[in-house]
């Protein structure tokens, strides 16, 4: 049997987050667009960015200001089943915000260009 995605980590501008279950990853680059002339359909390329959205625990002793640093960083995705995706000009998207109760919910919201794939094992 082959293992499966479970567990996600991220490192933010080398601060690694343990995030809880749900995160997503969207890479960004070229998609195709349709375009429409009478019956026929044809394409158009379009640059979107790309996404991660992950929730962190507010932990005693974190600091969630701290994660929310000015300009642009580099994000990796560390996957327990051997894939680390690397985006150098990652940035978060909104600003630091928590929920109370049920372990104070952090939700981070990167955005980048393309990142790139590493397979280890």
């Amino acid at each position: 049997m082959a293992q499966a995605l479970g567990l996600v980590y991220l490192v933010w501008n080398g601060t690694k987050i343990a995030v809880e279950k749900g995160s997503t990853f969207k890479n960004g680059g070229l998609q195709q667009k349709p375009v429409i002339s009478g019956q026929q359909v044809d394409f158009a390329n379009e640059f979107v960015a790309g996404e991660v959205t992950a929730t962190k625990k507010l932990l005693r002793g974190d600091s969630v200001l701290g994660i929310w640093t000015a300009g642009q960083g580099e994000l990796q995705v560390q996957c327990d089943t051997g894939q680390t995706y690397v985006a150098p000009d990652a940035f978060l998207k909104n600003t630091a915000n928590w929920t109370s109760g049920e372990g104070g919910k952090v939700k981070l919201e990167f955005v980048f260009g393309v990142a790139t794939e590493q397979l280890n094992g």
